[in-house]
């Protein structure tokens, strides 16, 4: 952080960089392709080659000038300051936390001082903490991030992800809790932490063939492996592959996992990709270790499954066949068959089962429902009972995570939170019925957001759909249009945008902005039938919904069109790229962060094979020209008017390619006929975001903001004028 008098040094520092001198154009390596009778002109296919020095060359000089320019703007400092203040408040943050079997709990925790998470582990809720690794002091000079863990089931050891630079591969690592010694088998070119099984020695794992980011053969045809403890890891045996088992139709895309349910004693075979419906493999237990495993379908896609869980007289499961806002269905362990499965609760038309929140206990099923994505209530189903009934919080919940021990424990953690209420961790006591507090992170106060207002609102789509719009802003807001607004969306993979307290992004608010999030189809708010609807053909609906929120908003006389700022990430990039191109007019600013901005080639990326089922293939018709539909890139028009837009990219990104953001950016700065701004910048020490540190987090919040409050005219982030010099 630089020293007051340094930034005094600086004082006509913005108005000499905001006026740099602009980088060249991109190189053009024009293709032609032609789908199902569409020719389509692709004018920047060179660059997809991001290691062809003029490529590299081009994007290296675009990021020097987007960061130039965002240094400089007035305020942006101030608001890292803010962050960072605000960060302070707290002495720990604690998250993801699992408890094994003997109530040791393991979770990571920050503090104020820290870059990123480390994780930790005590004896009980009450216990002395311990710190077991911490992946700042791994490598000297490095940036290394822990991607999860998973502690075995008797707590004796954790396993855990480590990897550079946000790339999310790297090595999994084993630890000795006791000791906190590492193990000395090493599992390499693994993504994550791997999953234990029941005899607490042996770890399933599913590594990439190769470490090259941008390789296609990386990620395609894996094999799920075994390791046992104490055996050299070049003799781990692969369990579950299309190789192994062809006749399973295992894809060369899905990533097969294995495990084993104590519960149910069922080995249980996963096949995963972006497909929310499950598709999994039963087989006994014992039969995990024979050559050949007599694998029987459990769980097919058709079934339309999104979630399970077990105790040891039955298997529970969410469905949304023929049930757009989800049931839940439960069937007997030892003799499971989706065909004659009884429904255990039924759907109900005002709230959608949150199928990613659903825990048993030695007591019953716990479960939560949802109105529209952003008010969540916590219901019980007692064991062996059919039953449900609704469970009192101690505060109103925007949003609410659970945790359990196991099925066999009666404990059951909620964590509740909404828009400007911090997040509260409660245990819940079945005997009393009644919420005690157990919190991990330390508690803060938060004067400055005390008089928000939030406001749910339901607007019409373009096809008279209504869409959940939330609002945040200061009390005595004037509906004069003048109120800076930043919509934030995504919009896909069924993911619901549930309310969160953010302070960072909160801070938009005390310029007397509007934070508002505009829960478009393609999530999951209001159940599958809102996902189908935002999905493949149906995908114009998520762009259509974020600009008709916008209109609603310009209106009523929330804001208006140079007020107007749009923001979203990864798959929202789709989201706000085409917004963008559909209605440049509707926006002043547009910030695509990493962003899927030219799906229509997004299957000659490593990660684009497994996406395929969100968003469809170039092989189909049908999907094809949905995905043209969807490309935000191929729908540039020269000589267009288009808002400021800054474009964001990882070079490290595993699962969206630099060169999507790089495609799109150089389109734009060669269509644009408006003199607003066009920033392109590429993290070359991260990736997809995830593993960024505390302060590069910071910083990428205040560049967007930053630059929104810049070009919507807010005071304090304009640059001095020349008569001012």
């Amino acid at each position: 952080m630089k020293s007051t008098a340094f930034l005094v040094g600086l004082l006509l520092a913005p108005l000499a960089a905001l006026a740099q001198t602009t980088p060249p154009a991109a190189p053009q390596g024009p293709a032609t392709d032609t789908y199902f009778g569409v020719k389509v002109e692709d004018p920047y296919r060179n660059l997809e080659k991001l290691d062809d020095p003029a490529v590299a060359s081009w994007m290296k000089a675009q990021s020097q000038y987007a960061r130039q320019t965002l240094n400089a703007i007035p305020g942006r400092q101030k608001l890292i300051n803010q962050m960072v203040a605000f960060d302070q408040r707290k002495a720990a943050r604690v998250s993801d936390l699992k408890i094994a079997d003997n109530d040791r709990y393991f979770y990571f925790k920050s503090r104020p001082q820290d870059q990123q998470p480390k994780l930790y582990c005590r004896d009980g809720y009450q216990g002395p903490e311990v710190l077991l690794f911490d992946p700042e002091a791994y490598v000297v000079g490095k940036v290394y991030n822990i991607n999860g863990f998973a502690p075995s089931y008797d707590g004796s050891k954790v396993s855990f992800g480590i990897s550079e630079k946000g790339s999310e591969l790297g090595s999994t690592l084993i630890m000795n809790v006791k000791t906190r010694q590492l193990y000395p088998e090493q599992i390499p070119l693994n993504r994550g932490s791997g999953e234990w099984l029941p005899d607490n020695q042996t770890l399933a794992y599913v590594p990439l063939n190769n470490a090259d980011l941008r390789d296609m053969a990386a990620r395609q045809n894996m094999q799920c492996r075994l390791h046992r403890m104490g055996t050299p890891v070049s003799q781990d045996k692969a369990v579950f592959s299309a190789q192994l088992y062809p006749q399973l139709g295992i894809r060369p895309s899905d990533y097969p996992y294995v495990g084993i349910d104590r519960d149910s004693k069922l080995a249980l075979g996963f096949l995963y990709s972006v497909d929310r419906y499950l598709h999994v493999y039963q087989a006994p237990a014992a039969a995990l270790t024979q050559p050949n495993i007599p694998w029987k379908p459990l769980f097919r896609p058709a079934d339309e499954v999104t979630n399970v869980a077990s105790d040891d007289q039955y298997i529970y499961f969410t469905t949304s066949k023929n049930t757009p806002r989800q049931k839940l269905m439960r069937m007997p362990a030892a003799r499971p068959d989706v065909a004659k499965a009884e429904v255990l609760v039924p759907e109900r038309t005002d709230e959608a089962i949150m199928d990613d929140q659903l825990q048993t206990t030695r007591d019953g099923l716990y479960f939560v429902r949802s109105r529209n994505g952003v008010q969540a209530r916590l219901y019980f189903v007692p064991r062996g009972s059919n039953t449900v009934r609704e469970l009192t919080l101690p505060q109103p919940a925007g949003r609410i995570e659970l945790s359990s021990k196991n099925a066999q424990s009666p404990e059951l953690w909620a964590t509740v939170g909404g828009w400007t209420t911090d997040r509260q961790r409660y245990r819940y006591d079945g005997a009393s019925s009644q919420f005690v507090a157990e919190p991990l992170s330390s508690q803060a106060q938060w004067p400055e957001f005390a008089g928000l207002v939030v406001e749910e609102i339901m607007v019409p789509s373009h096809d008279g759909v209504p869409v959940p719009l939330s609002l945040v802003y200061k009390k005595g807001l004037k509906r004069d249009g003048r109120a800076p607004t930043l919509l934030v969306g995504y919009g896909a993979y069924a993911h619901s945008y549930e309310p969160t307290f953010m302070p960072p992004f909160l801070l938009w608010t005390q310029q007397g902005g509007i934070l508002a999030v505009p829960h478009v189809r393609g999530g999951g708010e209001l159940g599958e039938d809102w996902h189908k609807a935002g999905q493949k053909t149906t995908k114009p609906n998520t762009w259509k919904d974020l600009i008709a929120c916008t209109e609603y908003l310009h209106k009523n006389g929330y804001t208006s069109p140079a007020k107007t700022v749009i923001n979203g990430g990864s798959a929202g990039g789709i989201l706000i790229g085409r917004a963008l191109t559909e209605r440049p007019d509707l926006f002043a600013v547009a910030i695509p962060e990493v962003g899927c901005l030219n799906p229509v080639r997004m299957e000659n990326s490593p990660n684009g094979p497994v996406n395929i089922p969100e968003f469809g293939t170039m092989a189909q018709e049908d999907e094809a020209r949905a995905l043209l539909e969807m490309d935000a890139y191929h729908h540039l028009q020269p000589g267009t008017k288009y808002p400021a837009t800054l474009v964001t990219a990882g070079a490290n990104d595993p699962r969206v390619i630099a060169w999507q953001p790089a495609k799109f950016a150089a389109r734009l700065l060669a269509d644009n006929a408006s003199a607003k701004p066009i920033l392109f910048f590429t993290d070359y020490e991260a990736g997809h975001g995830l593993g960024d540190s505390r302060l590069k987090q910071f910083e990428s919040i205040a560049d967007l903001m930053a630059f929104g409050l810049w070009q919507t005219g807010t005071p304090g982030f304009q640059p001095p004028k020349v008569a001012a010099r």
